[in-house]
């Protein structure tokens, strides 16, 4: 009896081992921004959110920043328990978490930014053009029209931008330069590139008289192809910062945003 209850416990302890190796994903243990410290924290690679949490932990060592491609590989790395949290856009932030109910969003916000199109600093009439766009846009409230059919509840996906069946295109082609993988302002929807920068391009578009067209690349590649003329813009959810004025010029504002921290939920 004696060696049989050894074995037995043995057998539970083992079960109860295998169990909680089975489980793999450790807890969460970020739920304020004073938690991070330490901890493994997950960007996109050139990102605003890069950027902050580059400069916020450049003096943490004991804080490990791990860069990715895309965001959708930031967030992978955090449900598999291979870092601790994300630090992305809110807007993308609540689809990841709309998709993965072992996620959650901080209530604390990292930072606030607003976002505008990149341009070539010698590119300065296009740059007017477009301001003057994005102001006539603004005064007509296409633009909130646009934020709206894709953010929020009252008219989200009943009220897409439509071009002008008589607008004229004589002017040339506008490039457009993004990372269509930051939902809702640019990603593929029926192999097309849809979402709010996207709507917004051909608003602008449309009233220079240009057609638009859009290339898909990594985010990190964005500005070097505006700076070489392989595109005439870069609209990606790009926030205007000190370290990027170095190399590229920004119209007016667009959009207004903020970066979050996404966690596992438990």
């Amino acid at each position: 009896m004696k060696n049989g209850k050894k074995l037995t416990a043995l057998l539970l302890a083992g079960a109860m081992m295998l169990g909680a190796a089975g489980c793999g994903v450790p807890a969460n243990q970020v739920h304020s921004m004073d938690d991070m410290s330490g901890k493994k924290i997950g960007v996109q690679l050139g990102t605003t959110g890069d950027n902050y949490v580059s400069e916020d932990f450049k003096e943490d060592k004991d804080t490990t920043i791990e860069r990715y491609k895309k965001g959708a590989d930031a967030v992978q790395s955090l449900k598999q328990g291979k870092i601790d949290c994300v630090v992305i856009d809110s807007e993308p932030a609540k689809a990841f978490v709309e998709q993965n109910d072992d996620l959650k969003i901080l209530d604390t916000e990292y930072a606030d930014e607003d976002y505008a199109i990149a341009i070539a600093k010698e590119n300065t009439k296009l740059k007017e053009n477009i301001n003057t766009a994005l102001a006539e846009l603004k005064e007509e409230g296409v633009l909130d029209q646009i934020v709206a059919n894709y953010i929020g509840d009252d008219t989200k996906g009943t009220c897409p931008y439509e071009s002008p069946a008589d607008v004229d295109r004589s002017n040339g082609k506008l490039t457009m330069a993004t990372n269509a993988a930051f939902k809702p302002y640019e990603y593929y929807e029926d192999k097309k590139i849809v979402g709010i920068d996207a709507e917004m391009a051909q608003a602008v578009a449309d009233k220079l008289g240009m057609e638009l067209e859009i290339v898909d690349m990594d985010f990190d590649a964005i500005i070097n192809a505006v700076q070489s003329g392989k595109a005439d813009i870069g609209v990606a959810g790009m926030t205007v910062n000190e370290e990027r004025l170095q190399t590229i010029d920004f119209t007016d504002t667009y959009a207004k945003a903020k970066q979050v921290i996404i966690v596992r939920a438990k």
